[in-house]
């Protein structure tokens, strides 16, 4: 008898296994092949643009994900280093063998946790209520809550122009009987489809003809708790091209044989992350698409060809990749495939991630609607979070738009569903500049200390980090600006102009040509850099920061109008139809969440308001 099952060993599976071992539940991890834990089927890059966020949000809040990557990359960089602070993001290059081995390694090092290798087939439901699992050969092991991670692998279909294969990801073994048995408790449940592009062997590559892609020369991390382990001059180069016309022809001629566009294809592909041939006709005007070239590890030459995920037959393929530029020689080591595979419909959640119709059954990653490691990462450790708080029977732990792109992710799985893989995207979060990657830590380690997650060490590194915050505010509000011939002359040599009249550091840092390198000439600041970056976010966006709060402020105003769970929508007179459908379906929290809801007009939600207030006071 377990306490907590998590079935599935990706990276959704190994959050929610931990942090559930972590919180004191005995915990079994039941993963077909522990090889493949943590695996890395598509690119193995950790983070992305807003994906990186996720990455430090889950390490604010005690998730592994940061912490391994940290260990396991050879070459990283800050995205939109350029632009505001609202859309930066970390992305790193992973190493596929080094990162599952490192995963693994936190997993056998966690106390409470057990990892059981099978193939799980059914699960043991009583009264609407999960109690177990039930593996391939019949075994069934009892538990009070259950965590779902299948990833691709339910009724997983590898697809090669005509040919469909049976099987997850690296041809593995599927489920064949999960979904089915899920349907038959009264789950709903969609076909959707994602893609990987093809290997390419390093030695048959002419870099000379691309552009070298490096790593950043200033040291990053996405963990709050761990030292660089790299060096940078050391970092793996990464590699630029772009397709050509000859390259677009071939697809054109034979769009016809590609499992897409031949009709072999029944789920719903990602709008965000499409194969080379949808590119080809979704933007038939652009005479060119982006590639990047990445090595997938430093033990074996395979490189990946990212952008160019497809599923055309492989002679096709072939001729593809020969016609890209410092390619026309290369060895394919592996062909590119489409995968199609089950999910549940994600409206049959909770906030918690729970299942509305299976009490104590929880869901998190691909089988969610989800595409991408980060977004798995951050539903299991949510997920693991909340089938502990289930199971002690305490408040389940829901993230607020506000508080994370986290609660960003699964407010519109909840809300809004989806039909398609859902990728997470800056222009998802409507409070982006309160959602950054240098604050992650401010805004959710108080909240995983809450829920017992970070540790007394890490809590009190949170508190100094917020305490020296104020403290450098209070300096550069305190100091004004010396004008003297030794301050005119750091002016001088930045070129930037000489203020006429002596005022604040505080106000000086607000002007866009001052930085805090530059007033670190003026006086000394002997901060970490974090502490530096921090405090010139805050002081240079302060208005704009303000602004998002005043407007997260109205937000949460709607979530405290609570909507009664028992609440019949028929007895709201003069609500569209569709609104009924879509909030009896969905059955939001809160006046709030019903706001968000697709079909949800503002004249239902002031319908709604006032039945509520007559009737229930609210």
């Amino acid at each position: 008898m377990y306490d907590l099952i998590v079935v599935g060993g990706g990276h959704a599976g190994c959050e929610a296994a931990h942090i559930g071992a972590v919180l004191g539940l005995k915990t079994a991890l039941v993963t077909a092949n522990i090889k493949n834990i943590a695996d890395m089927p598509c690119n193995p890059s950790i983070g992305g643009t807003a994906k990186g966020i996720i990455v430090r949000e889950i390490d604010a809040l005690g998730g592994l994900m940061g912490i391994v990557a940290d260990k396991s990359h050879f070459q990283i960089k800050m995205l939109n280093n350029g632009k505001g602070p609202a859309v930066r993001s970390l992305r790193a290059q992973a190493d596929k063998i080094t990162y599952p081995k490192n995963m693994l390694a936190a997993l056998k090092n966690t106390s409470n946790l057990e990892i059981i290798e099978s193939m799980v087939e059914d699960l043991i439901v009583d009264n609407s209520q999960v109690k177990g699992i039930i593996l391939s050969d019949g075994t069934k092991i009892s538990s009070k809550a259950v965590i779902l991670t299948t990833g691709t692998y339910l009724k997983g279909n590898i697809l090669i122009g005509s040919q469909n294969t049976p099987g997850g990801p690296h041809g593995e073994a599927r489920s064949n009987y999960l979904s089915d048995n899920l349907k038959k408790y009264g789950l709903s449940i969609q076909r959707l489809k994602t893609g990987t592009p093809p290997r390419i062997k390093a030695s048959s590559i002419d870099f000379s003809v691309m552009q070298e892609e490096l790593g950043d020369d200033t040291y990053h991390t996405f963990s709050f708790d761990t030292e660089p382990l790299y060096e940078i001059n050391k970092q793996q180069k990464c590699y630029l091209l772009y397709t050509n016309e000859q390259t677009h022809q071939i697809i054109r001629d034979n769009l016809s044989k590609s499992a897409m566009y031949g009709g072999y294809v029944t789920g719903v592909g990602p709008r965000y992350c499409p194969s080379i041939e949808d590119k080809i006709v979704r933007f038939a005007d652009k005479k060119r698409h982006q590639l990047f070239l990445e090595p997938e590890s430093i033990y074996y030459d395979e490189w990946y060809l990212q952008g160019f995920s497809t599923s055309m037959p492989i002679d096709i393929q072939e001729k593809m990749v020969h016609s890209l530029p410092g390619l026309e020689n290369a060895e394919i080591t592996k062909y590119a495939y489409a995968i199609e595979y089950d999910a549940i419909d994600p409206l049959q959640m909770k906030p918690s991630l729970e299942n509305k119709v299976i009490a104590n059954l929880f869901t998190a990653g691909q089988i969610n609607g989800t595409s991408g490691y980060e977004e798995a990462a951050a539903q299991g450790l949510i997920a693991g979070i909340n089938a502990h708080h289930k199971i002690k029977n305490i408040e389940p732990l829901i993230l607020k738009r506000n508080e994370a792109y986290i609660g960003v992710l699964i407010d519109d799985l909840v809300t809004k569903g989806t039909a398609e893989p859902y990728r997470m995207l800056t222009s998802r979060a409507e409070f982006r500049l309160i959602l950054r990657h240098d604050n992650a830590d401010l805004r959710l380690r108080k909240i995983g200390y809450e829920n017992g997650t970070i540790d007394d060490i890490r809590y009190q590194k949170l508190l100094l980090k917020e305490n020296q915050i104020n403290e450098l505010k209070n300096i550069l509000r305190n100091t004004n600006l010396s004008l003297n011939p030794k301050t005119e002359e750091i002016f001088k040599k930045y070129a930037i102009a000489i203020p006429k009249s002596s005022i604040s550091l505080y106000l000086l840092l607000k002007r866009p040509e001052i930085t805090i390198d530059f007033l670190k000439e003026i006086i000394p600041l002997d901060y970490e850099p974090s502490i530096l970056e921090e405090v010139e976010i805050e002081i240079k966006y302060e208005g704009y920061i303000a602004k998002s709060y005043k407007e997260a402020e109205k937000m949460l105003k709607l979530e405290e109008k609570l909507i009664p769970e028992d609440l019949n929508y028929q007895d709201v007179i003069n609500l569209a139809s569709e609104a009924r459908q879509k909030l009896e379906k969905i059955r939001p929290k809160s006046i709030g969440q019903a706001a968000r809801i697709s079909g949800v007009n503002p004249s239902d939600i002031a319908i709604l308001s006032v039945y509520l207030k007559r009737k229930y006071n609210k």
